[in-house]
């Protein structure tokens, strides 16, 4: 399937009146792709595989595309996208955000990063829980971290038609937003709930096929 420019220009409006930030995800996607929805004017672009990343960060170095990554780092692969990378949406430990300040550091950057939380009721997604978010927040703010800026939270609602438990879902994660004065960014809602998490407070979306189509799954 084509790149849909027609849903595009009918989010960026919707989303522009409601002050949310869009992010494309475009993992299994191609540059060709990619380069289509810039000429239509996006900019912000995520991935979910570093390698995947890697190849197409090198590939359209002439675009001044801000990448994210959202999908689970591990933290032997941090070292490939340090250099270049706008936003780290999916740190879920202190371990790994340690690696990511290290790696910063060494490039001489400090790195932009949403920590995730985990709220739904899926044990294959990833994320933390309140006392780690919070323990990962006071390491940050005692100064052990210099090479990161901590922006705000992002997670994954349960991959469930039951709008009720999304919606509950959305809601946790916003009351513990709030409790976060100095964050700034609530990633949360994709293609099929983006709505639901809006109403609950996210103001940046992560959304694939209602721009690009269905994916092929990677092997």
């Amino acid at each position: 399937m084509a790149v849909n420019i027609d849903n595009y220009k009918k989010l960026v409006k919707e989303l522009k009146g409601k002050n949310v930030e869009l992010v494309a995800v475009s993992k299994t996607k191609t540059n060709k792709d990619i380069v289509e929805l810039y000429k239509a004017g996006q900019r912000d672009f995520g991935e979910n595989y570093v390698q995947e990343l890697v190849e197409k960060y090198e590939a359209l170095k002439d675009y001044d595309i801000k990448w994210h990554f959202v999908g689970h780092l591990q933290t032997n692969k941090v070292k490939l996208i340090a250099q270049f990378v706008h936003l780290i949406q999916s740190v879920d430990s202190l371990k790994l955000l340690q690696e990511i300040d290290k790696l910063a550091g060494r490039n001489k950057r400090k790195i932009d990063c949403l920590l995730q939380v985990f709220i739904s009721n899926e044990e294959t997604k990833f994320g933390l829980d309140a006392n780690q978010l919070t323990d990962i927040i006071n390491e940050y703010n005692f100064g052990n971290l210099p090479n990161v800026n901590i922006k705000g939270l992002m997670a994954m609602a349960s991959l469930t038609d039951d709008a009720a438990q999304i919606k509950k879902e959305f809601a946790g994660l916003q009351k513990l937003y709030k409790k976060y004065t100095e964050l700034s960014i609530l990633s949360t809602g994709m293609s099929q709930d983006y709505k639901i998490a809006i109403e609950n407070g996210s103001n940046m979306v992560r959304i694939g096929s209602l721009l690009f189509g269905e994916r092929k799954k990677k092997a």
